[in-house]
């Protein structure tokens, strides 16, 4: 039996259906599937911020925190755990893999490669699962309802099995948690969300193992006493962007041109940690002339992305081509009302509401297929979703955006049903882009942000030129970009938060004005940002170059609390430098010198030091008096590590001893190692030697030992100050 429940999943997941690059048609998943970055992840907290602020913020974070995790390895008890895990919660934001992940442990199993202690897995995503919400049986029944091949129940309490609930964000069952009535029997019939509480809290089959994954926003649904581990997928890193593209796009000539172009933009490179939009990006430039400009904003590239997708249905079904613009309009209303209800999937009922005819539709497989997704389920119904809730926002921008167009349309039933009606009662572009500006600035979770910078974007000749299909013959607006700019910057200047600032600078790059650098700062060239991570404490100033998006020299006695300075409860430096560890990394020089720092923010550093992404190349650590050998040893760790572009430290009067002596020889002795300038002192030479220990308990021997390096040719050090 095990074998053909392994041969059926084999069949079912061996292949990614690539909607978007492919037209429905499958790739083998091993050809395309690339590693994702996964960590732990913390609690189950909820996340409810907007998804691309999210995914920012782990651009920056992403050497900071968690210990990477292989996917196949995910019930596997980290270092220090001593206790099983039974469940783990797997946090990702829409398209960053997590479905994809699923289908990889499962491909793995079921081609015996991995986790073979489990004898069978049961995939049961959320979204299939609530077409059954009516539904009462056992779990046993439930099971031969999805795998009919399953026909001996004693597997349950005979064999380790695994379930796999997919989508706890897109759950439509009601878990409740405290009032459930409680099941132990696999074959008593219950409801659905009966079963699956009664799974979770383990009454029901409690040795099993079980997998859930969710976006943020929906993780704290699971009680936390029912999770044993928590994961993040955080999609790709910066390294394996690259992989992704070189492995996408045969031409390398153009994964190289196309690599690089990203890295040239922020607000594309940072989308793609996303993997679905790196999907995106990879369809739009393998089909774009070498003739033309790559796409330099989302509004382009997903412009570029809608007319893509349109012309692969034309070739297919010409006959219907004079139904594009009715269509897509009827689907930019269904992204609207569903985003405005948070909804990512939606059911037959509510694609019908939006006047789209579901069999009508799944010809569209230029459009429908690739932007709205139809998943059939095992059971008897039909759910849709956009590829990512990014297109879902653009369609709803757009839909705005043709409304405000075609004033001829009626909307006086979209101000009566939607909290947005303010938008349909504009007079003008600039009024529109006012009203969006002010309700996204008004939202709490910012999930009018990337909804706000298509809408913008839209409003550029040259975007509505590439749309001259869908909208009517208009005069140039320019008048009212200039407008809406200026408000924007004014709006700028009026922020307490850097999130809102950064957001209305992109919509200024949608607008493709990039003044706001100069709104901030018209000398420097530089964006002063008050709060970039997450947390309850506030820092004090951040400066990002704008053209580099690196800080020259990163200074930690600025954004250490005093009592003279601020009254309210104070962070230890230790706790105030973990959290800046990403403005560390991305800094070419850190001075935190007399902090106070104890061997904790010596991990911090290590972390910084071997991100890939590191760009520190000095660090001055004199008069830390507290960093022990121990934390030392953490450096020196780092410093061997291929990664750490380290080249000049400084530990003056850090209280080192024999000990970290010769972690600090051993370091040095590595090939890795790429430090060519170590001072334990103020670089006072008395004598011949040269030699200044500084407040450094070390003995001759120690230093001849670390003076030898320097004479060494073999070495990469070429100067050593400590007076002795």
């Amino acid at each position: 039996m095990q074998k053909i429940h392994k041969s059926h999943l084999q069949k079912r997941y061996q292949c990614l259906t690539e909607a978007i690059t492919n037209q429905g048609n499958p790739t083998p998943l091993s050809k395309i599937y690339t590693e994702l970055y996964i960590t732990e992840g913390g609690g189950g907290e909820v996340n409810d911020e907007h998804e691309v602020r999210q995914i920012e913020r782990a651009s920056w974070r992403e050497a900071a925190q968690g210990r990477p995790i292989n996917c196949s390895d995910i019930f596997k008890p980290l270092s220090g755990q001593d206790k099983p895990i039974r469940t783990v919660l797997t946090k990702g934001v829409a398209g960053i893999g997590k479905t994809v992940s699923v289908q990889k442990f499962i491909l793995d199993w079921a081609e015996d490669k991995a986790n073979q202690d489990v004898h069978f897995i049961f995939p049961l995503p959320f979204r299939e699962l609530n077409l059954m919400k009516e539904k009462k049986l056992s779990l046993v029944e439930l099971i031969q309802h999805f795998f009919s091949g399953i026909d001996n129940q004693a597997i349950f309490t005979n064999s380790r099995v695994m379930f796999i609930f997919d989508g706890l964000d897109e759950c439509r069952l009601p878990l409740d948690f405290d009032s459930t009535p409680r099941c132990c029997d696999v074959t008593e019939p219950a409801s659905v969300d009966v079963l699956l509480t009664n799974l979770i809290k383990g009454n029901l089959l409690p040795s099993a193992l079980l997998w859930i994954t969710t976006r943020p926003a929906a993780a704290n649904q699971i009680p936390p006493e029912y999770v044993d581990q928590v994961t993040e997928i955080r999609g790709f890193s910066d390294p394996q962007k690259d992989e992704y593209f070189r492995k996408k796009i045969s031409d390398e000539k153009l994964s190289s041109r196309t690599i690089t172009h990203l890295k040239s933009s922020r607000s594309l490179y940072i989308m793609c940690h996303i993997p679905v939009f790196s999907s995106i990006t990879a369809t739009v430039v393998e089909r774009t002339s070498e003739k033309l400009e790559m796409p330099r904003t989302l509004t382009q590239m997903y412009t570029h992305f809608l007319i893509i997708q349109t012309s692969i249905k034309n070739e297919k079904y010409t006959e219907r081509k004079e139904r594009d613009k009715e269509m897509i309009f009827k689907l930019g209303k269904l992204a609207f009302q569903q985003l405005e209800k948070g909804h990512l999937i939606f059911y037959e009922a509510d694609v019908s509401e939006c006047g789209i005819d579901v069999t009508e539709a799944s010809v569209y497989s230029g459009v429908c297929t690739q932007i709205f997704r139809e998943e059939a389920g095992l059971y008897e119904g039909k759910v849709f979703s956009f590829v990512h809730l990014s297109i879902q926002e653009f369609l709803a921008a757009l839909y705005v955006f043709l409304c405000f167009s075609y004033r001829e349309r009626n909307m006086s039933d979209q101000q009566q049903t939607f909290q947005l009606s303010a938008l349909f009662r504009a007079a003008t572009l600039h009024d529109l882009h006012k009203t969006a500006v002010d309700l996204a600035l008004q939202s709490k979770n910012g999930h009018l942000d990337l909804f706000l910078r298509f809408l913008l974007g839209l409003s550029l000749e040259s975007n509505q030129n590439l749309l001259r299909h869908l909208l009517p013959q208009t005069r140039s607006q320019s008048q009212s970009s200039e407008q809406t700019a200026r408000f924007a910057k004014q709006k700028i200047r009026d922020q307490d938060t850097s999130d809102r600032k950064i957001n209305l600078f992109y919509c200024l790059n949608e607008l493709n004005h990039h003044a706001v650098v100069e709104v901030i700062d018209r000398i420097s060239g530089t964006l002063y940002v008050d709060m970039l991570l997450p947390g309850e404490w506030k820092t004090k100033r951040f400066e990002f170059k704008i053209s580099e998006e690196q800080l020259d020299e990163f200074d930690l006695h600025k954004y250490i609390k005093t009592p003279e300075k601020d009254l309210t409860e104070l962070l230890t430096p230790d706790e105030v430098l973990q959290k800046l560890v990403p403005v560390v990394t991305s800094s070419n020089s850190a001075k935190l010198g007399s902090c106070n720092l104890t061997e904790k923010s010596c991990s911090y550093l290590a972390s910084a030091l071997t991100s890939h992404s590191s760009s520190l190349t000095q660090l001055n650590l004199s008069y830390n008096r507290l960093l022990g050998d121990s934390g030392v040893e953490l450096l020196c760790s780092a410093l061997s590590h291929q990664n750490c572009k380290l080249k000049e430290l400084q530990l003056y009067n850090c209280g080192l001893t024999e000990e970290s002596c010769s972690y600090l020889a051993s370091a040095l002795t590595s090939h890795s190692s790429s430090l060519t300038l170590l001072t334990l002192s103020y670089n006072r030479q008395l004598g011949d030697s040269g030699l200044d220990l500084g407040g450094n308990n070390l003995s001759a021997s120690d230093v001849e030992q670390l003076s030898a390096l320097v004479k060494d040719p073999h070495y990469k050090l070429e100067y050593l100050s400590c007076y002795y």
